[in-house]
């Protein structure tokens, strides 16, 4: 864990839980892609930096994450390195008690405050204002967070964020969080005709080919959405349906696992109802959901 690995001539990546890419734009300039989850990770990735003699000139935030921003703070203050990001993930990063607060839907309370869900804030910057090294692309990934992105460095390594998750992560966990569905199966349609010599998610290995990863991906999400509209054939209340959620797949809840599942699972709602698989009604001051008498074909 926390190893240096080089992938390419000027791209490297360090393998920790929130894979941390790195490009060497000259002998002693480089450029962090994401900073994991904590100042520890922080400190362990500033001192890789300056055992090869690298110095760090700017961090860019695929998304705002916990566990990709989470170095940003000690980096940042101790390198002076600037941090770019797009405009929705900047919020976060410079407020981090918006991520708690989205997924809780209200002020988040204290279990929510953890470093798990809640970086150190840090100053973010506009990726679009970013000096980015000659020959580096970025690229928009919707459906995981906010407006999540995607890096292309010079040697055609492209590093995909949390746009896909390992087949180990989606046996165990089967409900990887997700914002915008439709945006998501947009993602995966996208990624897979891109060509690349490598592909690095951040959770998952790297690969020549992202197409098969991507396929799995895809087969979880539309099994979550089959499992929702049988669920619904009879009307539930959400946390009905997230209860039954978790019994189905024998997932442990938690304060964090409440909010991250169940906010997935709002999001699945929000495209089954506005796709026509399942209407919503209110009843006896309950929000219900169930399953459309004649479901709209996409």
């Amino acid at each position: 864990m926390y190893e240096l690995i080089q992938v390419a001539k000027n791209t490297y990546y360090i393998n920790c839980p929130a894979k941390i890419g790195i490009y060497r734009v000259s002998d002693d300039d480089v450029w962090l892609i994401d900073s994991g989850n904590d100042k520890d990770t922080g400190r362990k990735v500033q001192k890789i930096l300056e055992a090869q003699g690298w110095k760090l000139t700017a961090i860019l935030n695929t998304h705002s994450n916990a566990d990709h921003i989470g170095g940003n703070t000690l980096l940042q203050n101790r390198t002076g390195c600037a941090v770019y990001s797009t405009p929705m993930e900047c919020a976060v990063i410079e407020h981090p008690i918006l991520e708690p607060s989205f997924l809780y839907g209200g002020y988040p309370f204290q279990k929510l405050r953890s470093k798990f869900l809640m970086a150190t804030p840090s100053v973010a910057q506009d990726i679009a204002q970013a000096p980015l090294p000659e020959g580096m692309e970025i690229f928009p990934l919707p459906g995981h967070f906010w407006d999540m992105f995607g890096v292309k460095t010079p040697d055609d390594v492209y590093f995909l964020a949390d746009c896909v998750f390992s087949q180990t992560v989606l046996e165990k966990y089967h409900i990887s969080f997700l914002y915008d569905v439709a945006g998501y199966f947009q993602t995966l349609e996208f990624i897979c005709q891109l060509k690349g010599a490598l592909f690095i998610p951040a959770h998952a290995e790297p690969t020549e080919d992202i197409r098969p990863l991507a396929e799995a991906n895809r087969k979880k999400a539309e099994e979550i959405l089959f499992l929702l509209c049988r669920l619904c054939e009879t009307p539930l209340c959400f946390e009905e349906i997230l209860q039954k959620v978790f019994q189905h797949y024998a997932l442990t809840m938690d304060p964090a696992q409440y909010v991250l599942v169940g906010s997935t699972i709002r999001s699945y709602l929000s495209y089954l109802l506005d796709h026509g698989k399942i209407e919503s009604t209110i009843e006896d001051c309950r929000l219900l959901w169930h399953t459309a008498l004649s479901p709209a074909n996409d």
